[in-house]
């Protein structure tokens, strides 16, 4: 399973960029009018090492890369973005021995396609399909191998009907916006580990391996450059479950500035705030270091990272 989803997704992002490549070598014109390919790719690394140090610490090394990649195509009335985000991040601190040898730090596969046909002003007739997971194993933490997650462990995979709201913006060309609303969408949730699965872990029912719901979507996407060394990049995506407490909106915000120091390297800030309904999270309700059980809470997380950065 694993490896016919990585080879799907490599296939169909690989199909894209060759028609999009295809349809662009038929003349230089129509490169610049239909199709728009590029991302960006950034690797970082950290280390810090103690020999007699009176102030004290522990020696780790750290990295994280992150890639990003799109192929969008608009023709007379037809529109059809591709986008493709990886991330992966690993730490590893101390030389004692220890449960877990390198925690992982940051892990996301996350691919979306969207075709849309021009309805009205900015407004075009869309269907989606999004897919996310992880790559590898995810454990609580440094000191204990309990694995919490891994590779389709969990996935979601969302298909959506709606409309897609895709201003422009003359006066800001490095600017692009888009807002995808979809009243109808279906998700699946996949925990294919058998002891995640036996767990009930991320929604699905102790012993299952899917979990299907069904309720509304929207997904928000806006981009910039500016002043030259800036991009900032966000994406919110938002479902809400009609059958099951409709009202708890299950939320992912992913927002990417990048300041570029010079042509390779770039500074690199990540935030991400998630919110599922259906996971359950450690609680600490005294604030005294100690988790006494688990809770439904708003997650977040941060990475900042400086390091070669490559865009195309």
């Amino acid at each position: 399973m694993r490896k016919f989803l990585i080879v799907f997704l490599s296939v169909l992002l690989s199909a894209t960029l060759a028609f999009a490549q295809e349809a662009a070598d038929s003349s230089a014109k129509k490169k610049n009018e239909n199709w728009k390919l590029g991302g960006a790719a950034s690797l970082n690394f950290s280390q810090v090492t103690f020999k007699n140090w009176a102030g004290g610490g522990e020696p780790s090394i750290s990295g994280n890369m992150f890639f990003n990649a799109f192929a969008n195509y608009a023709k007379d009335k037809t529109t059809w973005d591709n986008t493709l985000d990886l991330g992966y991040g690993m730490m590893r601190q101390g030389t004692k021995k220890t449960q877990v040898l390198f925690y992982k730090t940051d892990d996301k596969i996350d691919f979306a396609s969207k075709y849309g046909r021009y309805a009205f002003k900015y407004w075009y007739y869309s269907g989606l399909v999004g897919f996310k997971t992880q790559f590898a194993d995810g454990y609580k933490s440094i000191t204990d191998s309990t694995r919490i997650s891994t590779w389709m462990s969990p996935a979601y995979l969302n298909i959506a009907l709606g409309m897609d709201f895709k201003p422009t913006f003359e006066n800001h060309p490095n600017m692009t916006f888009s807002l995808f609303i979809a009243p109808l969408s279906g998700r699946i949730t996949f925990v294919t580990d058998s002891l995640l699965s036996a767990e009930g872990a991320y929604g699905v029912e102790p012993g299952k391996k899917f979990r299907p719901e069904f309720g509304g979507y929207v997904k928000a996407q806006f981009k910039i450059d500016f002043l030259k060394v800036f991009t900032y990049t966000t994406k919110l995506d938002l479902f809400s479950n009609y059958l099951v407490k409709a009202q708890n909106v299950d939320m992912n915000w992913e927002n990417l500035l990048t300041i570029k120091l010079s042509n390779w390297f770039s500074a690199n800030l990540s935030i991400t705030l998630a919110y599922d309904d259906d996971i359950d999270v450690p609680v600490d309700r005294d604030g005294d270091g100690v988790c006494e059980g688990v809770g439904k809470r708003l997650q977040f997380k941060e990475l900042l990272g400086f390091g070669f950065t490559y865009k195309f």
